[in-house]
């Protein structure tokens, strides 16, 4: 078999990268505005009320994808179980913290900027349970990004922006996010991601439905900006934006995402401010900056010989 002509592997290469750079400049773009969707979400339904019509939405757009493609489904109880479990801490115990932080008074801004540091807990429990090592310059990455955090909210809490109530709950969405992605990591690397999601969306909402009825009393203002927030949230995010951080990962360049996700707060923040008109103090953008030094430094933290010996296994088994 002939070599490909390096004109031709040259302008195939270039084409990678281009949808590469596309895929993870989308990916940052829309996980950024999904704060303030959330934000317009949540004046018309409240969060349990919000995310029960978005899985429901979820569920109605993938049951039509997931008949056509027909993809592979849990072979075994455990595996069942593996998908229901990171579900419901990525989707239903995540995503009730996060929007009930905005529910109850904290910025879409703040709110990304904590969610960020994702990146540094998981570098502190992979270090802690995975056998990873970080060395000297990953350690000053999360000293850096968890002072800026400690910068953004200290100074939110002065002007009363931030209720103890908002703190807990984007505490628990971090610590669910984090969770759920390790947990996926470990227990759900081939799992297809069409019926996964589909699985996953089921059992959030079996979750919440109950909530949203006994604490929310399942109350809906209807309005086209809530019609529109749930649609961009299911399509453009859970669908469209996950499916793009796949393909990312399949090419290889998911390093390229991670080392990227201090950007979508700083999405969230200018957006809030040219929608709201929610504008950022000087603390508040040097409270970014310092975050996005310290995620940049730590996210070297998810890259070393333990993650690459993994991936290569699922490469192999692929």
């Amino acid at each position: 078999m002939s070599a490909m002509p390096e004109s031709t592997a040259a302008r195939a290469a270039a084409k990678s990268s281009f949808s590469s750079s596309f895929l993870a400049w989308y990916f940052i773009f829309i996980w950024g505005s999904g704060f303030l969707a959330t934000k317009a979400g949540i004046q018309y339904a409240a969060p349990f009320t919000f995310l029960c019509l978005r899985f429901i939405v979820g569920l109605l757009c993938l049951a039509p994808i997931v008949l056509i493609a027909r993809p592979r489904w849990p072979a075994a109880p455990r595996e069942w179980l593996h998908i229901i479990v990171a579900g419901l801490l990525m989707h239903a115990i995540h995503l009730s913290g996060s929007h009930y932080a905005q529910y109850l008074g904290m910025s879409a801004g703040v709110t990304a900027i904590i969610l960020a540091t994702q990146t540094l807990l998981t570098a502190v429990f992979a270090a802690l349970w995975m056998g990873e090592k970080p060395g000297q310059r990953q350690w000053a990455g999360i000293a850096i990004g968890l002072s800026g955090v400690a910068m953004v909210v200290w100074h939110k809490i002065d002007i009363a922006a931030v209720s103890p109530g908002s703190l807990i709950a984007v505490g628990t969405g971090l610590l669910a996010l984090t969770a759920g992605t390790l947990y996926q990591r470990k227990f759900c690397a081939q799992a297809d991601l069409r019926s996964s999601a589909l699985v996953q969306f089921a059992a959030s909402l079996l979750l919440l439905a109950p909530l949203s009825l006994y604490f929310e009393g399942a109350s809906i203002r209807w309005a086209w900006q809530l019609l529109g927030a749930v649609l961009f949230l299911v399509i453009f995010a859970s669908i469209f934006a996950v499916n793009a951080l796949h393909t990312l990962m399949r090419r290889g360049a998911a390093t390229r995402v991670s080392s990227m996700l201090y950007l979508p707060p700083i999405v969230a923040v200018a957006l809030e401010w040219l929608l709201f008109g929610v504008r950022p103090t000087a603390l508040t953008i040097f409270g970014v900056a310092v975050v996005c030094i310290g995620v940049s430094l730590a996210a070297g933290v998810l890259r070393n010989a333990p993650v690459r010996r993994a991936q290569a296994r699922v490469d192999h088994k692929e």
